[in-house]
């Protein structure tokens, strides 16, 4: 009986799990393949690429455009110059809006922080305009500024400034105390504190507001071109559906997606690079 019971034995073990050199270093590829996949993020848009492409096989082309239909679409959006026009001037806009916000937003930030009566007083303001959209304001900045480019990008500065001045606020509110006791005995003027304690110690924060600043800009230039401008992705994306074509909205909203993941990159890479040593880095590894 033993005997014969061996080989069933052994024929069920290699049903179960080939013992073959080959097929376990296959396995072990395909799980490192997928492992790589999964932490560089392209797994996710290889399932939704999949699901896009099946849900388009049974969908109306007018309703859901194929992924082949959209990239024929975007190369010949490209061909003709549409594409490229109106992603330069929207690029322009968020450019500006956003580091003329900045460049009003951080020092705000840095003052209202610093000094506790002026934090009381200007506190209930931020947290009241900071929850009304800048789209609300686009009829009273087109009264005020005319359909030109300045009521655009005043709109950007509005959607800008107040992630950075509240982050701004929070960092400088955060500061360890005893760094600042800790200058303080070594004689440093009220100055010399804000200028070599607070403002290094506020960087990550800063940092941080910046990024929220600008998704908050490309958001209100989308909204702004839709509703008053003649150029522009968000315009290309709102007069698209008067011809019906799916496929010039769906390339204007990979086309911002594209915009605001490049332009984040780039300025994580400048806080890693450049912003090394405020501990920018070590906030963003976290």
């Amino acid at each position: 009986m033993s005997s014969k019971s061996t080989p069933k034995s052994q024929t069920l073990n290699n049903l179960e799990i080939p013992n073959d050199p080959d097929t376990h270093k296959g396995i072990e590829l395909f799980r490192n393949g997928l492992l790589f996949l999964t932490k560089r993020g392209l797994l996710a848009w290889l399932l939704l690429l999949l699901l896009w492409m099946i849900a388009s096989k049974v969908s109306d082309a007018s309703f859901l455009p194929s992924p082949w239909k959209t990239l024929t679409s975007a190369k010949a959006l490209i061909k003709n110059g549409t594409l490229q026009s109106d992603l330069l001037i929207s690029l322009l806009r968020i450019i500006a809006g956003w580091l003329v916000g900045s460049t009003i937003a951080i020092p705000l930030g840095l003052i209202i922080g610093q000094f506790k009566i002026i934090r009381y007083l200007f506190e209930p303001l931020i947290n009241f305009f900071r929850f009304v959209p800048a789209i609300g304001f686009l009829t009273l900045f087109l009264l005020w500024f005319g359909v030109g480019e300045v009521s655009k990008i005043a709109l950007i500065i509005y959607a800008t400034m107040f992630p950075i001045i509240i982050n701004t606020i929070t960092g400088v509110i955060a500061i360890d105390p005893l760094k600042i006791e800790s200058a303080q005995s070594q004689g440093a003027s009220k100055f010399q504190i804000f200028y070599s304690v607070v403002i290094p110690s506020a960087v990550p924060n800063i940092f941080t507001g910046v990024r929220l600043g600008l998704g908050g800009a490309i958001v209100a230039i989308v909204a702004a071109e839709m509703l008053a401008a003649q150029n522009g992705i968000g315009y290309l994306i709102y007069t698209s559906r008067l011809y019906y074509r799916t496929d010039w909205i769906f390339v204007g909203i990979f086309v911002l997606g594209f915009i605001g993941y490049l332009s984040d990159t780039l300025l994580r890479l400048f806080g890693k690079v450049v912003l090394k040593k405020y501990g920018v880095f070590e906030k963003e590894a976290k």
